[in-house]
């Protein structure tokens, strides 16, 4: 009887030993997390809490804008061209916007990094640079205010023609050469 005790002790031990082994094991593979990863995702955190913190900490107001859409019409490759949308604080508190960006990197917005007043204008600018944007072009700013949405949306087209003067096309030909390509 003494000895199925000590059997069932030692396998009881066994076990639980077995137990600790995997318990290290995985505070060991926890630990071997890379640092890097462990800032990134607690850089993160601290980000949305930020955020968090701002979204609550301003009272929303109103955003109205005298369009949201603009047409340049037809312009050439190339050009670089601009809009202004005019917009007023129609809510009770002071407008913050926070972020306004374009939906690629021929579109950008600049706007007023100051608090609007409730009542006051404001201007956001938006530029569109055509160059090898042919066809018809239209492009988004998503603005990120303390509103109701928080976002608000400004569209911009144009119809983008190729430039009559500018230099033919160098493309590659099916033999490896280069040929020149004239656009009409």
């Amino acid at each position: 009887m003494k000895w199925i005790n000590f059997i069932l002790i030692a396998a009881v031990l066994g076990f639980a030993s077995c137990g600790g082994e995997q318990a290290a094991e995985t505070e060991t593979t926890e630990t071997e997390t890379p640092a890097a990863n462990a800032e990134a995702t607690n850089e993160q955190a601290t980000f949305e809490q930020k955020t968090e913190e701002t979204k609550s900490t301003l009272p929303p107001t109103g955003m109205a804008f005298a369009e949201t859409e603009h047409d340049f019409g037809t312009i050439t490759d190339g050009d670089k061209v601009q809009h202004v949308f005019t917009f007023t604080n129609s809510g009770e508190n002071p407008l913050v916007i926070s972020n306004a960006k374009g939906s690629c990197g021929c579109t950008v917005p600049k706007w007023p990094r100051e608090p609007i007043a409730p009542g006051a204008t404001g201007e956001i600018a938006v530029e569109f640079n055509s160059s090898k944007k042919l066809g018809n072009q239209t492009k988004t700013v998503t603005i990120t205010a303390n509103t109701e949405p928080e976002q608000t949306f400004l569209k911009i087209s144009a119809q983008v023609e190729a430039d009559p003067n500018a230099p033919p096309a160098e493309t590659k030909g099916n033999d490896g050469g280069i040929e020149v390509k004239t656009v009409n």
